[in-house]
């Protein structure tokens, strides 16, 4: 599983910790005409018997359809019904069972417009189906409709994370650790948002954090090991890949991430090649007697030469008889 894997998990794996029972106790005074159909829904939900529940919040719907908290509790239940699906792996009974989740807090908003959860519900299911653009729509009304609502801010940063809002991200999960300091999951999502802005030193503060409260997270040392070789500060990123093996040894990404730093930082501490001699400069040669001869100015002047020694030759031979042959013609 690589790192984005990983992260997405995290993210769903919060998600179902944080809301798991956020509405299945919304029905604390049944309504006339489906009340104890509503009361045995939350109990079957808080049984992780989702499908069931699904059944009776659907007969408290049909005791009094008017009800938003029926279709708030049911919507809960079928989110709830597709994580499980997820898990088992079973991919068509999650969609179908988002889909009809996605139907609910629709009718939730209908009949309650004003109630901020109706958004925030419909918003962390949009989230689980990736559909971050409505989903920070729906959140941004959430928080237009309750600003102080914790939980809201906190999606919203989830939403900004898969829209790759990095700062914003940020800005959100701070909101939400300066109000509730020990919420550690916001630090692990914060970090992502560091280390998806380059800012490598805050991202290895916050699993720094995460690592005082915890020293043995795997998760928390294998992120900040690789966030650590993200900075190209391999020496610290062996240790806390080390550390992640010794508390699972089967880990294989781990394993191959340390077999990745501990070249990196090889190749950072050898030597530097020796420097290469530098080449001397070729020296001009003299040129030799060829090469002067062939040089234009000599050509000139040997042929001048040659004409005044031929002219001096002409002259001293000017007069004189020609040499009669002794051979009888």
């Amino acid at each position: 599983m690589n790192m984005l894997n990983k992260q997405t998990l995290t993210i769903a794996t919060g998600l179902f910790l944080w809301l798991t029972a956020v509405h299945i106790g919304l029905a604390k005074k049944p309504a006339a005409g489906g009340g104890n159909h509503m009361q045995r829904g939350i109990e079957l939900a808080q049984q992780k018997h989702f499908d069931a529940a699904v059944a009776e919040f659907t007969k408290a719907i049909e005791g009094n359809p008017k009800d938003a908290r029926g279709y708030a509790n049911r919507g809960t239940a079928y989110r709830q019904a597709a994580r499980a699906a997820v898990a088992a792996g079973d991919q068509e009974g999650a969609s179908t069972r988002y889909q009809s989740a996605m139907a609910d807090f629709a009718k939730y908003i209908e009949l309650a417009p004003k109630d901020a959860s109706a958004y925030l519900e419909r918003g962390e299911t949009e989230i689980e189906l990736k559909q971050y653009d409505a989903a920070l729509a729906d959140l941004n009304k959430a928080l237009e409709l309750k600003p102080d609502d914790l939980t809201a801010n906190k999606f919203r940063g989830f939403a900004e994370l898969g829209l790759s809002q990095w700062d914003k991200a940020v800005a959100d999960f701070a909101a939400v650790i300066q109000k509730k300091p020990d919420d550690l999951q916001s630090y692990d999502r914060r970090a992502l948002a560091y280390r998806g802005m380059k800012n490598y030193d805050a991202a290895i503060a916050d699993y720094t954090f995460l690592l005082s409260k915890n020293p043995n997270d795997v998760e928390a040392l294998t992120k900040r090991g690789y966030t650590y070789s993200l900075a190209l500060q391999y020496e610290n990123a062996i240790p806390d890949y080390e550390a992640a093996l010794k508390v699972n040894p089967q880990d294989n990404d781990t394993f191959q991430r340390l077999q990745y730093a501990q070249s990196m930082l090889a190749k950072k501490n050898a030597s530097p090649p020796p420097a290469a001699s530098p080449t001397p400069s070729p020296t001009p040669e003299k040129p030799g007697l060829i090469s002067l001869m062939m040089n234009p100015l000599y050509i000139g002047i040997a042929v001048v030469a040659l004409i005044i020694i031929a002219v001096v030759v002409r002259l001293l031979t000017r007069g004189k008889p020609e040499e009669t042959s002794s051979r009888i013609r």
